[in-house]
């Protein structure tokens, strides 16, 4: 028995028999009738103070054994925290980690949710997850049926969240282990499963190359009206994203992955429309590999080539007809359908010298795609998953950029690259005809751009 029902029990009997020692609490008291009549202040001098102690002693006892089956209440997590991202761990988590619990996870995005302003809501999602709770939603209702059929035990939204947690911030899944009371095994196989389905299910949604008639005209002409070149459809860039984790097998052929700003890394192609999406990505080859090379390597280069891809709005400039174009850098090849400029260091002709300084222009938009890019998902700027992944992880990640773009996320400040020096790339023979075309195409469309800008 406790020992302070114990001590309780004591007590009441001593200031019984304080009070009446002629008299037991635990006898039964004769009483008469006219004693049930007794003024309350003769109950502190008579044998009737029996009555009103054990009464007291009851329920005392009663009391006593109902609070000691009452369990004490749960606290509840602390949701308004923003300096730590609500993410999950087991059960068998200690204390601090209460944070990252699925209660605290569903608490925060069922219960609490609709109680802050749209802002304040969507502020603090951006700061654990990096979007928006609508956005959020919407990654998680289109990968739902898929996570659903995997049969993982852990509920999809949840699942998301931990995996877009890691992409936001950079986390290890050592990192997120520890944080979720999981293994870094199960961490690295939820991350993989949740980025295997944003490369693949949501890519065909979210990454789509312009070729309808409407999105070409818009696209061209919110080119023009920076560039005053007509029928850009998209500019071009590479970058190498940094890994960490290759293995033995993959060092020893550690400088194909050295790339040109000297770190490992695996390369990133991406082209860009006038509002930062991207409509095409592609990451085949090792850091090491130039821009031209893996261009060629690449599905768009192939469709184009072969005519598979082709753009009907055509216009006429100078006696040329002249389909919509990709603009790029001095790093990949002069083509029909992909323009660079004369000259990397400005030693052209007036109208050409113009030409470069506005094809710059329009190619500035992807430059500034990829800083926003590597800025939102910072898993980028060192990535630590294994090399087997980082083609889905980088394509993911793409996707969800192209998520926030399209629902006018805010940007935040972009990741600056370094300045890059890179050769002109020589044509391949096989090539040549679209280089020769080109090259007239680039020259009505300069010529073309400084007749018009000189007469204003």
């Amino acid at each position: 028995m406790d020992e302070s029902f114990l001590l309780m029990i004591s007590n009441l009997l001593h200031l019984h028999n304080t009070l009446d020692p002629t008299t037991s609490l635990l006898s039964s008291p004769s009483s008469s009738p006219s004693s049930a009549v007794s003024s309350p202040s003769s109950l502190l001098s008579t044998s009737s103070a029996a009555a009103p102690l054990l009464f007291f002693t009851i329920a005392s006892l009663l009391s006593f054994i109902a609070s000691s089956k009452t369990k004490p209440k749960p606290k509840t997590p602390n949701t308004n925290s923003h300096s730590t991202p609500l993410t999950p761990s087991d059960t068998s988590a200690p204390p601090e980690n209460a944070a990252f619990s699925v209660a605290a996870f569903r608490a925060l995005s069922t219960e609490h949710i609709w109680s802050l302003e749209a802002p304040v809501r969507d502020a603090q999602w951006r700061s654990l997850y990096g979007l928006s709770y609508p956005v959020f939603t919407t990654v998680v209702d289109k990968l739902k049926p898929h996570i659903t059929a995997s049969n993982l035990s852990l509920p999809s939204d949840y699942a998301v969240a931990m995996v877009l947690s890691r992409l936001a911030h950079g986390y290890s899944a050592k990192t997120m282990a520890a944080r979720y009371s999981l293994e870094p095994y199960l961490i690295s196989k939820i991350t993989n499963m949740v980025t295997r389905l944003l490369a693949t299910k949501l890519y065909p949604e979210f990454i789509k190359i312009p070729v309808s008639r409407r999105r070409l005209i818009e696209t061209t002409q919110a080119f023009e009206e920076v560039t005053s070149l007509p029928n850009i459809c998209g500019a071009i860039d590479g970058s190498p994203i940094k890994i960490r984790n290759l293995k033995n097998d993959d060092r020893n052929g550690e400088n194909l992955y050295q790339c040109k700003f000297g770190f490992p890394s695996v390369l990133m192609q991406v082209v860009a429309d006038h509002k930062k999406v991207f409509w095409d990505v592609c990451v085949k080859v090792p850091g090491g590999t130039d821009d031209a090379m893996h261009f060629r390597d690449s599905l768009l280069y192939n469709r184009l080539v072969s005519a598979d891809l082709v753009w009907e709005k055509v216009i006429n400039v100078r006696g040329h007809h002249v389909r919509p174009f990709v603009v790029g850098d001095w790093c990949y090849p002069l083509l029909s359908f992909l323009m660079t400029p004369f000259s990397p260091n400005g030693s052209g002709t007036p109208a050409q010298n113009l030409f470069d300084g506005m094809l710059m222009k329009g190619r500035s938009v992807v430059v500034e795609a990829i800083g926003l890019l590597k800025a939102r998902w910072k898993i980028l700027q060192d990535l630590n998953v294994g090399l087997n992944h980082a083609p889905q992880t980088i394509v993911a990640c793409c996707v969800l950029h192209n998520l926030c773009q399209v629902a006018r996320e805010p940007e935040p400040e972009i990741w600056k690259e370094p300045d890059e020096n890179g050769f002109p790339a020589r044509v391949l023979e096989s090539e040549k005809s679209f280089h020769y075309l080109g090259n007239s195409l680039r020259q009505a469309l300069a010529d073309d751009l400084h007749q018009r800008l000189s007469s204003r």
